[in-house]
């Protein structure tokens, strides 16, 4: 399967979810940046709330396209240990990438959100979408974030993941709708005609819209 954009996967998305439309518990957060349009489309076609979940990827040493795990800016972490001691990656590595990456997610945080109050997920289905899942790992924290919020039911939904971490995802979580499980994954990117990279300014754009 081959999506056109975010927006078309986000529209095809929404339609998996329409038992949740109109919902006021439910809410919609998007991992930016890539899943902010998915998350718009998503919101819109079933009048939920929009807003953003934020967790960085640490990256591999060798290839930064790689992750070993991630975190979010309230300190949730999460590596891939198995892949740390094969691979023997320092410490001293993995230290600096955590503060380097952490920084980034607050700043994103609280660019995105300026000055609303603290997400607050008491007995809210939180809706955590984005534009694919590769290695897992940002999902996985961001997951982490939404039970420390207090989210009561959490769903993911995304367009596209390896078919062999369904299980991976599906344990953490009460409901994942994915529109695609690839046997053969060679990123997020492959699965769509047009995947430009965001910028800040379109994630804060489409919030506001």
């Amino acid at each position: 399967m081959i999506f056109k954009n975010r927006a078309q996967a986000g529209k095809m998305l929404a339609e998996k979810l329409l038992k949740y439309k109109d919902d006021p518990t439910a809410i919609i957060l998007a991992l930016p940046r890539g899943g902010i349009e998915i998350g718009y489309e998503v919101a819109k076609d079933l009048n939920l709330p929009l807003d953003i979940i934020v967790s960085r990827k640490i990256p591999d040493p060798v290839n930064s396209e790689l992750a070993i795990g991630a975190i979010t800016p309230d300190g949730q972490i999460i590596l891939d240990k198995i892949i740390i001691k094969r691979y023997k990656i320092p410490q001293s590595f993995i230290d600096l990438q955590i503060k380097k990456e952490q920084e980034e997610a607050q700043r994103r945080l609280e660019l995105y959100r300026k000055n609303k109050d603290q997400l607050n997920l008491k007995n809210k289905i939180a809706i955590l979408v984005d534009d694919g899942i590769a290695t897992g790992y940002t999902m996985k924290a961001a997951i982490k974030s939404a039970k420390k919020l207090g989210a009561q039911k959490i769903v993911v939904a995304i367009p596209v993941m390896p078919k062999e971490d369904i299980g991976k995802i599906k344990k953490d979580v009460d409901e994942l709708i994915c529109l695609h499980k690839a046997e053969t994954f060679l990123g997020v990117g492959a699965f769509y005609q047009n995947f430009p990279q965001l910028t800040d300014e379109e994630v804060v754009s489409t919030l506001q819209r």
